[in-house]
């Protein structure tokens, strides 16, 4: 419990990082917005010359066709989300720098990262992509073992959009760069992501007990309100990456984390 409470005490030094930059919400916005606009254009012409009925053939099989365009999908959305991830840690740098960041700085620097951002894009998705196929051909106890092997590629990868953003690592070599961290790192790596998902659920309970409470015209509520919950834990996630990464690689506290308890969380390691 130790490292999950420091988790969320890091999670409010990032949120009052974030109250100076609120402008970077809108990134994860245009991420969802993007992916949409995307995913719209490949699959509105597939479905109107093939027609959903082509989905699979007579024997169950999938149609070729579809599963190109799924595998497709899967790697539009990994390129477009990487990248505006991407845009969330160059904007959370310049902040944990010293600097003022807009929109438009935070997605030049993930623009001038596009040579390392597209290819781990790409190989993520496609670890991705292996592991879902493994998993649904494993039995009980391979789909453990492939969830395992998920989670350690999740804890090696931790520091990849980071290690490219700030030092302009390649793909490979950022993950080289994450994977030499996760020693050092793994406690708040993997508390992070308990902790944050547990600020997810607890804030998303508001609009569960409205939907329980007003039935669909809760709805009209509840959804902005998860869809809120979802950007603003997404750009707190980037912000707190993005200090972990400067402060285990430099040793040098990050602006606006001087009073929190990143260098307790380090110093508590053996």
């Amino acid at each position: 419990m130790g490292r999950i409470s420091r988790t969320i005490g890091l999670a409010k030094a990032s949120w009052q990082v974030l109250r100076r930059d609120r402008e970077l919400l809108a990134l994860p916005v245009l991420s969802f917005l993007v992916s949409v606009v995307a995913l719209v254009a490949l699959w509105v012409p597939i479905a109107a010359v093939s027609g959903l009925s082509g989905l699979s053939s007579e024997d169950g099989q999938i149609d070729p066709v579809f599963a190109l365009a799924g595998i497709a999908s899967a790697l539009i959305l990994s390129i477009v989300g990487v990248f505006f991830k991407a845009a969330l840690v160059a904007g959370a740098y310049e902040r944990l720098s010293g600097g003022d960041p807009t929109i438009r700085s935070a997605l030049n620097r993930a623009v001038g990262r596009l040579s390392g951002l597209l290819p781990w894009a790409l190989l993520s998705a496609t670890v991705g992509l292996i592991l879902s196929v493994l998993k649904e051909r494993a039995g009980r106890l391979g789909r453990f073992a492939v969830d395992l092997i998920g989670m350690a590629w999740e804890a090696a990868s931790f520091l990849v959009i980071p290690a490219i953003v700030v030092d302009n690592h390649r793909a490979v070599s950022g993950l080289k760069a994450s994977a030499s961290l996760l020693k050092k790192t793994w406690g708040e790596n993997l508390a992070s992501q308990i902790g944050f998902g547990l600020l997810g659920l607890v804030s998303t309970i508001p609009a569960i007990l409205l939907v329980m409470v007003a039935g669909p015209i809760g709805l009209v509520i509840a959804v902005p309100w998860v869809a809120l919950v979802v950007v603003v834990l997404t750009a707190l996630g980037a912000i707190f990456q993005t200090a972990l990464y400067l402060y285990a690689t430099t040793g040098s506290m990050p602006e606006g984390f001087e009073n929190s308890n990143l260098q307790e969380a380090f110093a508590a390691r053996p």
